[in-house]
């Protein structure tokens, strides 16, 4: 099986793409991304399944000659958990969108809390090493 450069540089550019903007803060960019990288995920899928051939188990065909049916269920089921999780996260952006006013997903009030913290250990260590070389 030779690999096409072509549709080798294509998945690169949609997982890439898809990729880069889940790690947005935009519920939307999020969604897109995920929308992205369910078609990139379909795309290989095809790809792996070869070239098109005859159905399988149907006549007298040889075995090579043949197309393997399993790439095509992978990809089936791809589109469906594509398509679920495409519509949590859009209820999520409704959600976030009603009760925030935007979908820009903010920070944890834990995460801030620890943040803090953190910054307070800090600041003490450096205290006490400035009292210390003095």
């Amino acid at each position: 099986m030779t690999v096409n450069v072509t549709m080798a540089l294509v998945l690169a550019g949609l997982y890439s793409a898809g990729f880069y903007l889940i790690m947005q803060r935009s519920l939307m960019r999020i969604l897109i991304g995920t929308v992205i990288l369910g078609h990139g995920a379909n795309l290989l899928l095809q790809l792996a399944g070869g070239p098109p051939g005859r159905a399988p188990l149907l006549g007298d065909t040889p075995p090579e000659s043949m197309t393997d049916p399993l790439p095509q269920a992978m990809a089936l089921t791809a589109i469906v958990i594509t398509f679920a999780l495409t519509t949590f996260l859009l209820a999520l952006a409704y959600r976030s969108w009603l009760l925030l006013g935007d979908d820009e997903v903010r920070d944890d009030v834990e995460d801030r809390r620890i943040r803090r913290l953190e910054r307070r250990l800090a600041e003490s260590e450096d205290d006490a090493e400035t009292e210390a070389t003095t």
